[in-house]
């Protein structure tokens, strides 16, 4: 490849090995970079070599822009790939890149800059022509402005984080009685994941389907896009399933909304692989939304249907080279399928499960695709984002992928952790995804939960047998006699303190019930009580982010907060013991 022979992936998992394998195929030479906490994890082996960031958090490792071009230039890597997260969309790393005389596979820092700020992004659009969706188009500085606006165009609104993507630093407002919390809590997701806490507000449209239009863009001028991918399917924002074509769009509305695509790459003078993210409402209006300046999770699905390798694109259009096709070469050929695989627990509203994986064994055979970053024996830390894989299904048309998704889930085998592989059958075999609707609703409803933990518990019975997690079964000769030893995982030190306060709390007389213990491992961002405070059931404890989630803590009976044991910034562990409510209940 013309410039570079050796590239450093600054991500890590399945995104780092997904982009070591094209690069292996071109003849190109990987490097990858690991915190300590990933010491031992798949992409550190899978690399031709590997360089240590040190600490295990994410800002002491994966965004150190220092450390990162330290790496490079450790390694002798030519030019910097930065998957799709982290600092994939960060324009200050693309520059650090660049003046580091390094290649950036990636777009123009100006565009990530501009693209990545959501009103400017939206003012650049509505300038050329492209249909945005009704609000502000400059940031909001209270909650007034945003009843304001409430009171001028109408409910529901959405509060956004203007640096913001990924779903982070978004909450809907029904009301005005909902503006304040929404304010607040968007402005605090923005300042904690984006360095930016301003926020712009948009009317938020009633099920509407998530259609994206994956473009590329060389620097000879050539822009193209590649169809649409349908990402309805979300909890919190959050991606789930992803497919292609959307079943919404027919070859009008396609072409329709990928000249759209086409005209926002071009605005921005765009260069690289990129997507233009839309919402189409139920009248059959396209509005964008925003513009992912990254290859992302769900570009496997287009790979399928086109033929083509986005990572093998990006790094051509990186290194000088016109784009390999035309938009009249471009064709759709059947129907992919991606979903999440993620560890998490959907009974427990998808609380993500870090742990050690006991047992894996992937899905194979016609139209299956695997994109994983662990084996047997890995471990998913609760630092990062919680995925596991990407099971990807291609078939001749939708129902057939749907079918061929739901034998592959069947055949996934994780043991150790909960994983989301029993909510994906619940939701294939649902009448809702049968029909190609919006399933609006249908995530979070407790019959769906339901039977993902029926399908869940059955799955496991298979894999991990019942009881505790199994670590090695160890032959052992006593006394002339063979036995099988089971050995299982021990309890982590936290649960029993955790039992104790709580035991405590029932000896003092504040009955065990009113004990609030973290769900998960993770930070505090906030902390909305203080001691001697009266609340009631459902009131806003705290919020600890986990995983790249923000979660709230509520109280789940009424009381007086006494014991509060948390504070802003201050780590939190699973199972741990926040506050004790003690009252009447």
């Amino acid at each position: 490849m013309a410039g570079f022979s050796n590239v450093l992936v600054a991500n890590r998992g399945e995104i780092a090995i997904r982009i070591f394998r094209t690069l292996r195929e071109l003849g190109l030479k990987s490097v990858a970079v690991y915190s300590d906490a990933d010491r031992g994890a798949l992409h550190v082996r899978v690399a031709d070599q590997a360089v240590p960031l040190g600490g295990e958090l994410a800002a002491e490792s994966y965004l150190s822009v220092d450390k990162l071009i330290g790496a490079a230039r450790t390694s002798g890597a030519e030019a910097i790939h930065p998957g799709y997260g982290f600092l994939a969309e960060n324009a200050g790393f693309a520059r650090a890149v660049e003046q580091a005389g390094l290649i950036w596979i990636g777009p123009p820092p100006e565009a990530i800059e501009l693209m990545g700020h959501k009103t400017a992004a939206r003012t650049r659009m509505r300038d050329a022509g492209v249909p945005i969706i009704p609000g502000t188009t400059d940031p909001v500085a209270s909650a007034a402005e945003i009843v304001a606006l409430g009171e001028e165009i109408g409910y529901p609104l959405i509060v956004k984080a203007a640096a913001g993507g990924g779903g982070k630093g978004m909450k809907i407002v029904r009301g005005p009685e909902e503006a304040e919390r929404a304010f607040e809590s968007a402005s605090r997701e923005g300042q904690s994941y984006f360095a930016d806490s301003a926020v712009y507000v948009e009317r938020y449209l009633e099920d509407p389907r998530h259609v994206e239009v994956q473009v590329l863009a060389d620097a000879h001028g050539n822009v193209i896009h590649l169809g649409e991918r349908d990402c309805t399917i979300q909890r919190r924002h959050q991606k789930l399933v992803e497919e292609t074509p959307s079943p919404a769009v027919g070859e009008e509305l396609r072409g329709r909304i990928g000249r759209i695509a086409v005209d926002a790459a071009r605005a921005v003078g765009y260069r690289s692989a990129g997507t233009i993210e839309g919402l189409l409402a139920l009248d059959g209006s396209y509005y964008f939304m925003e513009m992912n300046t990254r290859i992302q999770v769900e570009h496997t699905v287009t790979e399928e249907v086109t033929g083509l390798d986005l990572v093998r694109e990006q790094i051509s259009i990186a290194a000088g080279e016109p784009l390999s096709v035309r938009q009249e070469d471009v064709v759709l050929r059947g129907h992919a399928i991606e979903c999440r695989i993620n560890a998490e627990d959907v009974s427990k509203g998808f609380l993500p499960t870090p742990g050690r994986i006991t047992r894996y064994r992937e899905p194979a055979g016609p139209g299956v695709r695997v994109d994983s970053g662990v084996v047997e024996g890995s471990e998913i830390p609760p630092l990062y984002d919680p995925m596991i894989a990407k099971l990807i299904v291609r078939d001749v048309d939708r129902e057939h992928a749907r079918r061929r998704m739901l034998r592959a889930l069947e055949e996934f085998e994780i043991g150790g952790v909960k994983t989301l592989l029993g909510f994906h059958r619940a939701l294939f075999e649902h009448p809702c995804f049968v029909e190609g609707a919006t399933c609006h609703g249908v995530v979070e409803s407790e019959q769906l939960a339901a039977r993902a933990e029926e399908l869940t518990v059955e799955h496991r019975s298979s894999t991990d047998g019942p009881g505790r997690l199994v670590e090695r079964v160890t032959p052992v000769e006593v006394d002339g006699r063979r036995f099988e030893v089971t050995v299982l995982a021990s309890e982590p030190p936290w649960l029993e303190l955790a039992r104790s306060r709580r035991e405590r709390a029932g000896a003092s007389g504040h009955g065990g019930s009113g004990a609030v213990v973290s769900p998960m491992q993770g930070t505090v961002l906030s902390v909305a009580v203080a001691e001697g405070d009266a609340v009631d059931a459902g009131t806003v404890l705290c919020v600890v982010e986990a995983m790249k989630m923000e979660n709230e803590i509520a109280a789940h009976r009424a009381g007086v907060v006494t014991e509060l044991s948390v504070a802003e910034g201050q780590p939190v562990q699973n199972g741990q013991v926040i506050c004790v409510l003690v009252g009447d209940e």
